[in-house]
């Protein structure tokens, strides 16, 4: 070979050295100079976390929670719903937060469409997505404030919480950890985290009135108000036409009212309430009557 070619091809070898190590230490110098630290106690509130990227407790996955958790001082350590009481004292004992009180909720679908034989007012032909067929004039239910039943609120479930039986979501309470994706899925605005020591429920959102609600739903509540008016605790209100239940006035008050709001509706629509075995109870007893 060419002594001369060797030469021009080892000076070519000689000079890609030398650019590559001219950028190898100009990387290593920025790497070092633009690092950023990483707090070990994030990675240790990261390693407790279930893991589960739900998003309940309000940020970007578990990362994002163990961050604000540990550099926010106004962050509690209490809002890994997944976790539960268990990861929520690992949190407070990691970040030296004083530990609140875990409350133990649940998913609660506000609606008795199946109860209340709800019909059709046309067929949907289109995407099997409750925000789709929801754009269509409100959906295929002549109730315009009912479940769609398309099954958005059961896919989104992280945890397969919620099974679809006749195209109504049902709750499986020993799966439900009050992430709250299902809450924040539903175009209807129909699901609600529910405290298991609450004593009542209603299971309707409906904003129509009397006669309205009557020509379509044979359970609905029609907005009457006789809820208000019996509640010794004033822990019902009704506000833009929907029933609303302040929980702990209504716990506190105790068992000393009876619950009058639930002896006094003529629609049977506000319930007593039974905790987990509720969920399933009010779901299989709307399916029983539909059939």
């Amino acid at each position: 070979m060419d002594p001369a070619l060797i030469k021009l091809a080892l000076g070519g070898l000689v000079l890609l050295g030398c650019i590559g190590l001219f950028f190898g230490i100009g990387l290593a110098i920025a790497a070092h100079k633009f690092a950023v630290e990483v707090n070990p106690l994030i990675e240790e509130v990261v390693e407790s976390l279930p893991m589960a990227q739900c998003g309940g407790c309000g940020y970007p996955g578990c990362e994002g929670y163990a961050i604000a958790v540990v550099n926010d001082p106004d962050v509690p350590p209490n809002l890994c719903f997944p976790g539960k009481e268990e990861v929520a004292n690992r949190v407070a004992e990691l970040t030296g937060k004083k530990m609140a009180a875990v409350e133990d909720q649940i998913a609660l679908v506000r609606c008795s469409r199946v109860e209340g034989k709800v019909s059709h007012k046309h067929e949907y032909y289109g995407f099997a997505s409750c925000t789709a067929a929801n754009l269509s004039f409100g959906g295929p239910s002549s109730c315009e404030f009912a479940c769609i039943g398309l099954g958005e609120c059961a896919d989104a479930c992280p945890f397969g919480a919620i099974e679809m039986v006749e195209n109504f979501p049902v709750v499986n309470a020993d799966k439900c950890v009050s992430c709250g994706v299902c809450v924040r899925s539903c175009p209807k605005d129909i699901i609600e985290l529910q405290t298991l020591k609450a004593r009542v429920y209603v299971p309707c959102m409906t904003k129509a009135l009397g006669k309205n609600v009557k020509a379509v739903c044979a359970v609905g509540c029609i907005g009457c108000k006789m809820c208000v008016k019996a509640c010794p605790a004033d822990a019902v209100t009704y506000e833009d036409n929907i029933v609303k239940i302040d929980h702990k006035a209504c716990i506190e008050y105790g068992d000393s009212c009876e619950t009058a709001c639930v002896t006094k509706c003529p629609r049977d629509i506000f319930r007593p309430y039974e905790g987990r075995q509720a969920i399933a109870k009010s779901a299989a007893d709307g399916l029983k009557m539909a059939g």
